[in-house]
């Protein structure tokens, strides 16, 4: 399965998702493509925030070998599931895709966590390191969620390290 985990900057919350749910996919034998990215570039090519990287650390993840990106359409044609942290991401990858987003590939992350609800995960970029661990928290759950629904056989994600059973349906929106 190709998941690929969006927040703004790419230096905070989806690093962190990116890196929790690998060590989860890795733990669980699952040979997944896990990767994260930003609707903004104002940090390409940077490292994860400092506090991240602590918080990663403190709970046996690494993401410092991590480089911000910046999102772009194509990656609606490279991964089966995007997840984003917040509704306003959303409304950015929808304008960056164009006539390329497929709003069947793209979800809240914590609607794995609390369906239909449309929770954001916070930023943590202004605020103190309890804002980090908090984030830690909420995404931890919700890669939990994503290993369970995904992970098994014939949920769709690839435990052989093939592409996974997978198909979103086409979005009107694509031509």
């Amino acid at each position: 399965m190709k998941v690929l985990m969006v927040c703004l900057g790419n230096i905070c919350r989806s690093p962190l998702a990116e890196g929790i749910l690998r060590e989860k996919a890795r733990r669980a034998g699952l040979h997944w493509e896990i990767d994260s990215a930003g609707t903004n570039g104002y940090h390409t090519g940077e490292a994860p925030h400092h506090l991240s990287q602590k918080v990663a650390r403190l709970n046996g993840v690494d993401i410092s070998t991590q480089r911000a990106r910046r999102f772009t359409a194509d990656d609606f044609q490279h991964f089966e599931k995007i997840y984003a942290m917040a509704g306003d991401v959303i409304d950015d990858m929808r304008r960056i895709a164009g006539k390329k987003f497929d709003p069947n590939k793209v979800d809240l992350l914590m609607n794995e966590v609390h369906p239909g609800k449309d929770q954001d995960v916070p930023d943590p970029w202004y605020g103190p390191e309890p804002g980090y661990h908090e984030v830690y928290k909420m995404i931890d759950v919700a890669a939990n969620r994503i290993i369970a629904k995904y992970g098994q056989p014939g949920a769709g994600g690839s435990t052989q390290g093939q592409t996974s059973g997978f198909t979103p349906q086409k979005s009107h929106e694509q031509k």
